[in-house]
């Protein structure tokens, strides 16, 4: 009795096996200047699929759709949602998915491990999976974004007008002494204005030391006009920072020690979609003013907390000094805890872990969405 021979398969040809959609699945994102890889893994943890996309709309698309074949997709970890997955989570976002920021995977995980993206990829899904990533990633499509903008800009100007001014303040300490001695006893605002009078004569004369002080002043001249120019920015940002507060969270403003700008800082740490915080505390610990425990034996201690976001944290940390110059129930606080034998670092812990429960209650009411 002969039996037949199957043929079996070439070895170098690749083995596919048709995965038929479960019911929900997980979907992971590394995410790149030009290109998205994504991977989708079912709630047991196996792969169903892993692909690159481009990095425009019709990509964005079409990753959603090409994951939606092998699930229904209802959360998403995606790295970089602040940067080149940013487009990505809105994206996410507006079709109904929540997207958690995933941070990169852990260096000594990868040296021991090696990196790929399809492998980032499926980290970031298998973060999500297991719980160990609960930061939901901002909407980034509303007033808050646009007052991330107006930041970005102000801090900019700001950084290039303080350049500026130590460039023109250096140039004076080489000066010419006829000219140090005319500019030296000058405030800032009238320095700043006298130097850029200064014009650039028509070039005649012997060359030698003339020149060398008319370039000076030509110098001055130019540094105090970009100064000018750099303050009419930052002050035209400043005004369509607080309008934009006054419109969107009026309430903070209420609030001792805050102003627009402070206001606007803890606003983009919220993000447009301040729901995704579940509670005070984890505000708190986003900008970085919750204690960390560092309890050993009998000793009980707590320090400070070195993460979150640096710029809220720098908010409150304004806040809270200004309350001890101006509000006297800070001012009745401090004194009582100083009895008790707490340190000026200690209450002025405690004093921003205070302020941040008070904002998040306000940042909770926001108002919607003044161009709806």
């Amino acid at each position: 009795m002969s039996t037949a021979t199957v043929p079996s398969r070439p070895s170098s040809a690749p083995r596919t096996r048709r995965r038929r959609p479960v019911d929900e699945v997980i979907l992971g994102v590394d995410t790149h200047r030009d290109a998205h890889v994504a991977a989708v893994l079912s709630l047991s943890g196996a792969v169903l699929g892993t692909e690159e996309f481009r990095a425009t709309a019709a990509g964005c698309r079409a990753l959603l759709k090409w994951a939606g074949k092998l699930g229904t997709v209802t959360r998403a970890g995606v790295e970089g949602t602040g940067s080149y997955g940013a487009s990505l989570s809105r994206y996410l976002l507006a079709q109904g998915v929540d997207v958690f920021d995933v941070n990169r995977m852990d260096r000594a995980d990868r040296r021991q491990r090696g990196k790929t993206d399809p492998f980032d990829a499926q980290n970031a899904a298998r973060a999500v999976l297991s719980g160990r990533v609960r930061a939901r990633a901002k909407a980034g499509d509303g007033p808050v974004q646009i007052a991330r903008m107006y930041k970005l800009t102000k801090v900019s100007a700001v950084k290039a007008r303080t350049q500026a001014i130590n460039q023109l303040k250096a140039v004076l300490v080489t000066a010419e002494p006829i000219l140090r001695e005319e500019l030296a006893p000058l405030g800032n605002a009238e320095l700043f204005r006298t130097c850029a009078r200064f014009t650039d004569p028509c070039s005649q004369g012997d060359v030698g030391e003339k020149s060398v002080l008319q370039a000076t002043r030509i110098t001055l001249g130019l540094l105090a006009h970009r100064i000018g120019q750099l303050s009419e920015q930052i002050r035209e940002v400043d005004t369509r920072l607080a309008r934009l507060v006054e419109g969107y969270a009026p309430q903070l403003l209420e609030v001792v020690g805050v102003g627009p700008d402070t206001a606007a800082a803890l606003l983009i740490t919220v993000g447009d979609n301040p729901e995704r915080l579940d509670s005070e505390a984890s505000f708190a610990a986003l900008c970085g003013v919750s204690p960390v425990e560092r309890s050993s034996g009998r000793r009980q201690y707590r320090r400070l907390n070195r993460g979150g976001d640096r710029q809220a944290n720098a908010a409150l940390h304004r806040i809270v000094f200004t309350r001890l110059r101006v509000d006297p129930r800070t001012q009745a606080y401090y004194e009582r805890r100083i009895k008790e034998g707490k340190t000026r670092r200690e209450i002025v812990r405690c004093l921003k872990r205070y302020a941040a429960r008070e904002v998040f209650h306000l940042v909770k009411q926001v108002q919607p969405d003044p161009r709806s």
